[in-house]
């Protein structure tokens, strides 16, 4: 399986904003189970982006 056009327009959008505030990106993953990109910002951000572009930051 492979990312929506819409996940990664928010997985750019995302990385973008967190460069901008000076974060690195600890990780990336494409979960095909859930269909789901998790990434790790920082030590303490994890953003879910789901396959409608939603994103999920906790």
């Amino acid at each position: 399986m492979e990312p929506t056009v819409e996940q990664l327009k928010a997985f750019y959008n995302l990385c973008v904003r967190a460069s901008n505030l000076l974060q690195t990106i600890e990780l990336t993953r494409y979960d095909t189970r859930s269909q789901r990109i998790v990434i790790l910002i920082g030590q303490t951000i994890q953003a879910e982006i789901l396959s409608n572009g939603e994103t999920i930051i906790q």
